[in-house]
């Protein structure tokens, strides 16, 4: 029986289950008619929010404003520091100096409306967390600094009955809803990205234009499904279906590396993701990759990643690499 060669979108679906969304603190936030809430730049995070009441204008870092109305849907994948505001002149206050009220594990509510309005004019829902695209984490730096959705847009059919029932999760304060919210959130997160990436990634290149490639597609998707292989360019580009010569320049030319480099570059990703959010011993996680030893894991680590996998391991906090 014959079988189906993979596609490149099998490449995508295989991004879009890597997608984790880690560490998820929630707030619900009220407020008044006017309202100035200053978001701080948080590199390695990815900051959501959903506006369920009201409207509020989006600053960005570097100045770009986007109205935002009740069911819209923001992520800001790279962390980049924002503001919410109610008029573009409102002074902004950070939300890590407003006191927070305890709603459940991971989920805090701050209220800033007055008690002379018994009614809040916005309501929001905010996340921040870890973004986690697994092996394509470089993925991430060519994403828009602000993407939005419009829930109520055709373009995202099943985004409404979702954000709905994260809304619904938190206002119940239910038993175990909190990683119900992470899940509804891992799920509207990929939406947003499916969006982007089917709508050709803002012309972005690289990765990005490799994941479209029919041949260099076929290679990727293999690497990432078995990371721990003993790749060689010869066997990439078997699994191209191309000579070596040709793979390794398309590859080169494409994304902007060599492709053995890449595979290294890949291992690591997986590698500290593995070690922070999996607790996985190094030893394991060495073998998983196909290392011959610990020690030649940890060698391979530090070059990538600036700094030894121990200092995971004894948890200490990390700078980027």
């Amino acid at each position: 029986m014959s079988h189906a060669p993979p596609q490149p979108t099998d490449l995508i679906s295989q991004l879009l289950t890597d997608m984790r969304l880690h560490g998820v603190q929630y707030r619900r936030i009220q407020t008044g008619p006017t309202f100035g809430l200053g978001f701080p730049p948080k590199p390695g995070h990815a900051y959501f929010h959903y506006l369920a009441v009201g409207n509020a204008i989006l600053r960005g870092a570097d100045g770009s404003q986007h109205l935002l109305s009740a069911g819209d849907v923001v992520l800001v994948p790279r962390g980049e520091g924002h503001a919410l505001l109610s008029g573009e002149d409102h002074p902004v206050q950070c939300l890590e100096t407003i006191d927070a009220a305890p709603l459940g594990d991971a989920v805090s509510g701050i209220d800033t409306c007055p008690s002379t309005h018994p009614v809040p004019s916005a309501v929001l829902f905010h996340g921040c967390m870890v973004f986690d695209l697994g092996g394509m984490q470089g993925l991430s730096k060519l994403m828009p600094s602000v993407m939005l959705a419009d829930g109520n847009a055709t373009q995202f059919p099943g985004l409404l009955p979702m954000v709905d029932a994260m809304k619904r999760e938190v206002c119940s304060g239910r038993i175990g809803y909190a990683g119900i919210l992470a899940r509804l959130a891992d799920a509207v997160a990929a939406m947003i990205v499916r969006d982007w990436v089917e709508r050709g990634c803002d012309g972005a290149s690289g990765l990005v234009m490799a994941m479209r490639d029919p041949r260099l597609s076929l290679s990727l998707l293999a690497l990432h499904r078995d990371p721990g292989r003993d790749w060689t360019v010869e066997a990439l580009a078997a699994e191209s279906n191309i000579s070596r010569s040709v793979f390794a320049d398309r590859f080169q030319t494409v994304i902007g590396t060599a492709p053995l480099r890449y595979v290294t570059e890949l291992r690591m990703q997986l590698a500290s993701q593995w070690l922070t959010h999996q607790s996985l011993s190094i030893e394991l996680v060495a073998e998983r990759l196909g290392y011959a030893s610990q020690a030649a894991f940890s060698r391979a680590y530090k070059r990538v990643m600036g700094h030894s996998p121990g200092v995971i391991r004894r948890g200490r906090p990390l700078a980027s690499p």
